[in-house]
């Protein structure tokens, strides 16, 4: 089961990405309330990343036990861990090397140095995953807990930015990962943009997330996100089957929503 897309429409990408980071810091307190812990799949872009400098920026940051935050990410670039094209150095460079974290609960997907191919490192980042919610379902004392861990974690929020060709995290249009039903992990070869090589969650894991959040801003993003709001195959607009299980929101500024059908339109305040 997963939600129907609700959108939320600010004026520009300054207002959108300060207004996502205080959603996001709101979520993690909450989640922390409720479960003493709080999971967050990162993304890269100019959205994912521009977000985490506006929380770095945010006073309200305090309000996080970041120490009890686990943290993933949607996709990497198959490059050296200290390429400056890699997701995990822009998102420490921006917001996590300044803070508490515990680095056992950052989860970083592995880097060309350590890996032959990305398949190969997509398989370790699978099994990384699987451990984890292996980890969770034993230390689960709740009377609801299934009889078996499944292959990934509880993901509270999982953020996506979204390409001009409506490609997700590494899922691109009619690729092979777009398509993948088993497996939680892809490698990804021949992407067409730069770098070809990434490793990505797939759309099965991307729809495990209770909170799915698409995080846009641009005209050149207009004409994805209409579509994937329109209805669109998967296969095709990669950004129409992203869905989490109680909520997806589109968080767009007003560039991005040239094209997005009224009825869907919802003015939120950025902190609900």
């Amino acid at each position: 089961m997963s939600a129907d897309p609700r959108v939320s429409i600010h004026p520009d990408s300054s207002v959108l990405m300060a207004a996502i980071a205080a959603r996001l810091i709101t979520k993690l307190v909450d989640t922390q309330d409720r479960y003493g812990e709080a999971t967050v799949v990162l993304t890269g872009g100019s959205m994912g990343i521009g977000t985490l400098k506006a929380v770095a920026e945010s006073p309200a940051r305090l309000a996080v036990n970041w120490s009890k935050v686990n943290i993933w990410w949607g996709d990497e670039r198959f490059v050296e861990a200290d390429s400056p094209e890699r997701n995990t150095k822009q998102a420490g460079e921006a917001l996590l090397d300044r803070l508490a974290l515990d680095p056992a609960r950052v989860h970083r997907p592995g880097a060309a140095d350590d890996f032959a191919t990305p398949d190969d490192a997509a398989a370790d980042y699978a099994r990384r995953l699987a451990e984890a919610a292996a980890s969770e379902h034993e230390a689960d004392v709740s009377g609801s807990r299934p009889d078996a861990p499944g292959r990934l974690p509880r993901f509270d929020v999982l953020l996506l930015g979204v390409g001009p060709d409506a490609h997700v995290a590494s899922l691109f249009p009619e690729m092979p990962g777009i398509r993948e039903t088993e497996r939680t992990v892809v490698g990804v070869e021949h992407a067409p943009k730069p770098p070809p090589s990434r490793i990505s969650l797939t759309l099965p894991a991307i729809k495990s997330a209770d909170e799915v959040w698409m995080l846009v801003a641009g005209e050149d993003k207009a004409g994805a996100v209409g579509l994937a709001l329109a209805g669109a195959g998967p296969v095709h607009v990669p950004a129409a089957g992203a869905r989490g299980r109680s909520r997806t929101l589109w968080l767009i500024d007003a560039a991005a929503a040239a094209r997005v059908p009224q009825e869907l339109v919802r003015k939120e305040p950025a902190s609900a």
